[in-house]
C-alpha cells in the first residue's frame, strides 16, 4: 500500500527541511506520502515549493493578513482535525516547532495517529526566546510518538524530559540534506554590486527582534555599512509589515545595502556559499552556515542550537548595537580569527538523515504487517 504517510508543512523552513524526507519516502517501496500545507506563510512557502519541484496534495490556505496566534491555533486545529478525519493517515510528519507543527502533533493525538516529530529535542529551557516555538516544541514531544533528534544534545534533553529511549532516533538534521543537495549557481546581475566586496548576508524575522529591537540593529546595520565601504550588506527582508516597514526607509539609502523581497532557496544558499559572514537570527541558518564553511553571528539572547557555537563556527552575539558592530567588526578586521571560523563543519548532520526516518518507518510497517496489527 503507498501513500501511507501524511507530510504536514505550514512555512518555508518547513518545506526545506521536508523537501529531502518527501523524496526518500515517494523513492521507498511500498511508503510514499502525501504533501499536505497548511499555509502558514504563504507567498514564501509557495515560492518554495515551487523550487524544489513539491507540489501539495491538499492546501488548507489558512494564512489571514494580521492573524494572532490563538486564531490561527483554533483555524488550524479545526482544519487539521478534519482533514485528518477524512484522509486517515497511518502516520503523520512534521518538522521543527511552529504552530502548524504543535496543531498537528495535538490533532494527531486527538484522533490516534502516530505522529513523529521531526528536528525533536532543541530546546532553550526558556519559553519566552524563541517565542511561542519553545513552548510549540516541547509540547509537541509530549504527544510524539517517534523523536527524530537532529544531535545528540537533542537526544539527551529528550532522555532527560523523560522520552523513552525506544522512542529516539538520532538521525542528524534533514536541512543538512538540504543544503549538501543544493546544486552551485552563480549570483545573478542584480547582485553584481556584491562583486569584488565581502558580503555580509543578514536575515532577520524573529517575533522577539521586532520594534525597536529591530530599529537598534538596523542602527548597526548602518554604521557598519558606513565605516566599512568594502562591504555588501545584502539582506532580503522578510514580508511582515513589522520588518519591511522600518529596514527599508532606514537602510534603503545606503549604496553598499542591498535590500531584496526574500530569495528563492537556491538563490540564497548561492549568496550564503559567496559570504564572509552571516548575521541572522534564525534557526536554520545556524545549520546551515556552518556546513558552507562561512562564520554566523546570532543576534539572539539564547540558541537551542549550541553545537556551531561550542566549535567556534558561530558567535552568540545578541541583539545590542554594540555587540552586533564589536562582533563584526573583528571579523572584518582580524583574518585570523576569521579563518577560524570559516571552516566547514557539521556538527547538525552528514546529509542522510532522511534516509534514517524513511528507514524507522519501513520497520514499523514492517512489523504491522509481520504481526497483523492495523497500522
Amino acid at each position: 500500500m503507498s501513500d501511507k504517510v501524511l507530510c504536514v508543512v505550514g512555512t518555508r523552513p518547513e518545506a526545506i527541511k521536508m523537501s529531502p524526507v518527501i523524496r526518500a519516502l515517494r523513492q521507498a517501496d511500498g511508503l510514499g506520502c502525501r504533501v499536505l500545507v497548511t499555509g502558514q506563510h504563504r507567498e514564501m512557502l509557495d515560492q518554495t515549493l515551487g523550487i524544489l519541484g513539491i507540489e501539495p496534495d491538499i492546501d488548507l490556505a489558512l494564512m489571514q493578513r494580521g492573524q494572532s496566534l490563538a486564531s490561527l491555533t483554533a483555524r488550524l486545529l479545526e482544519a487539521l482535525d478534519q482533514m485528518l478525519r477524512a484522509e486517515r493517515p497511518r502516520v503523520v510528519l512534521a518538522q521543527g516547532d511552529t504552530t502548524t507543527v504543535m496543531c498537528a502533533a495535538l490533532a494527531c493525538f486527538y484522533l490516534h495517529i502516530p505522529f513523529g516529530h521531526i528536528e525533536a529535542g532543541l530546546r532553550t529551557f526558556d519559553t519566552a526566546n524563541p517565542f511561542p516555538e519553545e513552548a510549540n516544541r516541547v509540547i509537541a514531544t509530549r504527544l510524539a510518538t517517534w523523536h527524530f533528534a537532529p544531535t545528540q544534545a537533542a537526544v539527551n534533553n529528550l532522555l532527560r524530559e523523560g522520552v523513552p529511549a525506544s522512542a529516539i532516533t538520532l538521525t542528524g538534521n534533514t536541512g543538512i540534506d538540504a543544503v549538501l543537495e543544493t546544486p552551485a549557481i552563480e549570483l545573478p546581475d542584480a547582485l553584481s554590486d556584491a562583486r569584488g566586496k565581502r558580503i555580509i548576508l543578514v536575515t532577520l524575522h524573529r517575533r522577539e527582534n521586532l520594534g525597536d529591537v529591530l530599529y537598534q540593529i538596523c542602527q548597526a546595520l548602518i554604521c557598519l555599512a558606513e565605516r566599512n565601504p568594502g562591504i555588501q550588506i545584502i539582506f532580503p527582508v522578510h514580508p511582515n509589515p513589522g520588518v519591511r516597514d522600518l529596514v527599508y526607509p532606514l537602510l534603503g539609502r545606503l549604496a553598499n545595502v542591498s535590500l531584496c523581497d526574500p530569495l528563492d532557496y537556491r538563490l540564497f544558499v548561492a549568496v550564503m556559499r559567496r559570504a564572509y559572514l552571516v548575521i541572522s537570527d534564525s534557526g536554520g541558518i545556524q545549520e546551515e552556515a556552518p556546513a558552507c564553511g562561512v562564520p554566523v553571528l546570532v543576534l539572539r539572547e539564547k540558541t537551542e542550537r549550541p553545537e556551531a557555537i561550542e566549535l567556534g563556527v558561530a558567535r552568540l552575539t545578541g541583539t545590542a548595537p554594540a555587540s552586533i558592530i564589536a562582533d563584526t567588526q573583528r571579523l572584518l578586521d582580524d583574518p585570523a580569527l576569521h579563518a577560524a571560523m570559516a571552516h566547514a563543519v557539521l556538527p547538525y548532520g552528514d546529509g542522510r538523515s532522511a534516509g534514517r526516518i524513511v528507514d524507522v518507518l519501513a520497520r514499523y510497517f514492517e512489523t504491522r504487517q509481520r504481526t497483523g496489527e492495523p497500522g
